[in-house]
């Protein structure tokens, strides 16, 4: 069935920001971010002058010469995007480097390990027998579940029709998505309604967003609170997360984000990925939390990430790469930050070229660094850094990177 939350994300981060803004500077990347440094590394001016940005155009020629990197080693409170980390210095002039373009490959995740029996060549233990099904068939459910629409309303119908909120939630949902029936949303509210004061929690979500959203009801924000609160506390993982957005944003500082942690933590034990991400924040930041709690920082934010969300994949990757959380580990970082610049997230695709540059986590790549910058400026992310880098590499290189640019398709 289709839980639709009740906030977008871009809601999200801001009523998760607005609450942070109460607590001490954080190294904490949204989404919609322009600060092009990555957090947690002081950046150091350079020496002599450097050009301003001249917003030249994709297409345009580079000056003749650019500036060398300086050759001695860097000290930890260098700049992450002007010096080379424990790598070979190479200046972007006069380096050969074969152009590679982007391409959306879905295949590119961070290693998830090996595990023990494959490394051995041993044969995985066979799973135990499943015990048998004593309990009682729903066969409405079980028809629905097989695709047989029709079938599931005629058998959902009279047993709703005599108060049984699970089969009355099933004929809202076939009504509401017009399923082996004629779509009707105001039968469907009616039957959500019904299910919703005989006590079933999806019901109980689902009627707090119609009331909400004034669409087949009433809108009445009052009742919608108390029928999200309702289902929050009855178990209902989206109405966990929706509720805790509503304590957040009503009450804005750090007493709404303590109120909103723990349907936070509901949320994010069961899956939800906006919840896990919240979590990872909120451990890693409120005061006065368990020393267990902040251990267990990093552990959400890499259950959102695999998730799928962008912004806990960009994160992900600044805090591997800072050491936040955790130890420090440049290559996975790396591949994080990958991971959500092919996605599409304009941050991440920016941070991206400062690491091909410096070598963070992967080989020097002047024309990696200045496809992702073209992709990124072409978003509308400015960065007078990346284009004095830009302004000084060789022609063809810049060549190969808006042809890459050009080629590039976000994943799905």
């Amino acid at each position: 069935m289709s839980l639709t939350p009740r906030f977008s994300h871009r809601f999200f981060l801001a009523a998760l920001a607005v609450g942070l803004t109460a607590l001490p500077p954080l190294a904490v990347a949204q989404s919609n971010n322009s600060d092009t440094s990555l957090p947690g590394i002081t950046t150091q001016p350079d020496k002599g002058a450097r050009p301003t940005d001249s917003g030249q155009s994709d297409d345009a020629a580079p000056p003749d010469e650019a500036a060398a990197p300086e050759d001695s080693a860097p000290t930890p409170s260098d700049s992450v995007v002007t010096r080379p980390l424990n790598a070979a210095v190479g200046t972007f002039k006069t380096e050969k480097t074969a152009p590679g373009e982007p391409k959306a490959d879905d295949a590119i995740k961070p290693s998830q390990g090996v595990g023990v029996f494959d490394r051995m060549g041993a044969k995985l233990p066979d799973l135990p027998p499943e015990k048998p099904f004593t309990g009682k068939i729903d066969e409405a459910y079980g028809a629905f579940q097989r695709g047989y629409y029709l079938t599931a309303f005629q058998k959902a119908l009279p047993r709703a029709q005599l108060g049984d909120p699970a089969a009355q939630t099933l004929l809202a949902e076939l009504m509401s998505q017009g399923l082996g029936v004629k779509r009707d949303t105001k039968d469907a509210a009616f039957w959500y309604g019904k299910a919703a004061e005989g006590g079933d929690a999806t019901s109980m979500f689902k009627y707090a967003l119609l009331l909400m959203e004034g669409r087949d009801l009433p809108r009445d924000e009052k009742k919608a609170d108390e029928w999200m609160k309702k289902a929050a506390d009855a178990g209902q993982a989206s109405a966990e997360f929706n509720w805790g957005q509503t304590l957040t944003a009503d009450n804005p500082g750090i007493k709404g984000l303590q109120m909103a942690l723990p349907y936070y933590e509901k949320a994010a034990q069961q899956g939800i990925a906006d919840a896990q991400y919240a979590v990872s924040q909120l451990y890693q930041n409120l005061p006065d939390l368990p020393a267990e709690k902040k251990a267990q920082a990093r552990e959400w934010l890499s259950r959102a990430a695999n998730a799928g969300f962008d912004t806990a994949q960009l994160d992900m990757g600044i805090w591997l790469i800072n050491g936040i959380g955790g130890k420090q580990d440049l290559e996975n970082g790396f591949n994080w930050m990958r991971v959500a610049a092919y996605r599409g997230n304009v941050v991440a695709q920016n941070k991206l070229a400062h690491l091909y540059i410096n070598a963070l986590g992967t080989k020097q790549d002047p024309v990696a660094a200045a496809t992702w910058y073209v992709i990124s400026r072409r978003a509308g992310l400015k960065d007078p850094e990346l284009e004095d880098f830009y302004q000084g590499i060789e022609d063809y290189q810049q060549k190969a990177a808006i042809d890459a640019a050009n080629k590039f398709r976000r994943a799905q």
